[in-house]
């Protein structure tokens, strides 16, 4: 009597939408140059992003112009808005993978994690160069700066926590705890500025807040942005989901 081998069970990949990846990614470059043209030959200053006179900010006096540097705020806000929705995403991926334990779930929380932290990273370095040009200091304790700085720690925390244990299920487990602390900080870090009036952050998103040719512009490069985010996702989850399937092949043939 031999013994039959079980069938090899592959994680899928190679799946529809990594096909319209390369396609998403043209597109998205593409928005986001057309964006980039549009901010600084079509649309106007910021509205709200300048202090009234001089104020005391980060313990020194400054004042503020509407300078050129404020058409950094039309890649600003769609990359923060970028990082936001990855990590809602997240969020979910990590209460899937508590639910079931399918490790399929796990895997697009961490890359949910990682375009997440790319994101992140563009949001507070353009964020940085912003708050240098309009207030005069490269930073100061702002509500939503230091909320922002809170939710990059934390992302940081889960790739490190992940690289510090080495059973999968225990290793996946508490990264998606971790995972949903992220996505909770998410509606802190967008409603603060409206929770905390004194916040010298501007609040943009309100009725009034941008014009018909600002609105146009970060419409523009936020549809790129989404469009590069949803690639990046897709072939990086495809990288992923590949090297996944030679371990398991190898772990079959060594079996």
């Amino acid at each position: 009597m031999t013994d039959e081998k079980k069938p090899i069970r592959l994680p899928e990949a190679g799946q529809w939408p990594d096909r319209v990846a390369p396609w998403a990614l043209l597109a998205g470059a593409v928005l986001t140059t057309v964006g980039f043209l549009m901010a600084f030959l079509y649309a106007g200053p910021v509205n709200g992003a300048a202090v009234n006179g001089v104020e005391l900010i980060g313990g020194q006096m400054v004042s503020s112009k509407l300078l050129l540097s404020q058409k950094i705020f039309y890649f600003h806000m769609p990359v923060a808005l970028v990082s936001f929705g990855a990590l809602a995403f997240a969020g979910y991926y990590c209460v899937r993978f508590l639910m079931t334990k399918n490790q399929r779930f796990d895997t697009c929380a961490k890359v949910c994690m990682e375009i997440a932290l790319l994101f992140v990273t563009c949001t507070m370095i353009t964020g940085d160069l912003w708050t240098r040009f309009e207030w005069g200091v490269w930073w100061t304790w702002d509500p939503r700066l230091t909320t922002y700085l809170i939710l990059m720690l934390i992302i940081i925390a889960y790739f490190v926590l992940r690289n510090a244990i080495d059973e999968p299920e225990r290793r996946a487990t508490y990264a998606s705890v971790l995972g949903i602390i992220a996505c909770v900080d998410v509606p802190i870090c967008y409603m603060v500025t409206r929770l905390i009036p004194s916040s010298i952050h501007p609040v943009v998103l309100r009725e009034g807040g941008m014009s018909a040719d600002m609105g146009m512009t970060v419409g523009v490069v936020m549809a790129g942005m989404i469009l590069v985010g949803f690639a990046l996702y897709r072939l990086r989850f495809r990288q992923v989901r590949l090297a996944q399937r030679v371990e398991a092949v190898k772990e079959q043939l060594e079996d």
